[in-house]
């Protein structure tokens, strides 16, 4: 049995809800043949953020991480392939927060590379009919934080985990009166699923075109 780790999110930036984390606890609640889904809820914050998600590996120790992500404005799943150094505020955190140009880890690599196998979790979400692609930043907001803290957990205490991040749209309740993509949460919540399986299932990613020309 895989035991994978679930993380979502509160909602911020005066949301009254996060998709992510509704559709982690989805997911959760009907977990794929074969895994054992845990769950648990980040702050918008951070720092805490990843204070929690350190909390949440080591109490269910997991072999595969999957953090996930409110990023309004994108139309499909986004598998995140790398996490950069640095936090960068545009808006202020949960906390009211708004580190510039701040390393997440000083003297840290620049960058790391997710350890799921983004191209074959995006192919898989395809195959279940849904929209995904492999997106090649997580921004410099609190998502990037987690996945770059959750990538240098690994790489300096953790080599028997792999982890990553996936960023979702907004909830159809989000966009009500304004002209932005959406999609169901049960919608998410599959993609989410097949995610998991793909990355319990798949050591070597597959070998197809995932980049972009901007």
């Amino acid at each position: 049995m895989t035991r994978v780790l679930l993380t979502g999110f509160e909602p911020f930036d005066g949301e009254s809800t996060n998709p992510s984390w509704q559709a982690v606890r989805a997911a959760a609640a009907e977990p794929p043949a074969g895994l054992e889904l845990f769950t648990a809820e980040l702050p918008c914050v951070y720092g805490e953020s990843r204070t929690a998600l350190r909390a949440a590996v080591q109490e269910c120790g997991p072999d595969l991480v999957i953090c996930v992500g409110q990023a309004g404005g994108r139309p499909d799943i986004t598998v995140e392939r790398v996490a950069v150094n640095v936090d960068d505020a545009r808006i202020p955190d949960g906390a009211g927060a708004e580190p510039i140009d701040e390393a997440i880890v000083p003297g840290g690599p620049a960058a790391y590379f997710s350890t799921l196998p983004v191209k074959a979790c995006v192919a898989a979400v395809r195959a279940a009919g849904l929209p995904a692609s492999v997106s090649n930043t997580a921004g410099t907001f609190v998502c990037n934080h987690v996945f770059y803290a959750l990538a240098h957990l690994i790489a300096t205490e953790l080599p028997g985990v792999r982890g990553g991040f996936v960023h979702v749209p907004y909830a159809p309740e989000q966009v009500v009166g304004r002209a932005q993509p959406s999609l169901p949460v049960t919608s998410v919540a599959q993609a989410l699923r097949e995610i998991a399986v793909a990355a319990a299932g798949t050591r070597e990613d597959l070998r197809i075109a995932g980049g972009a020309t901007h």
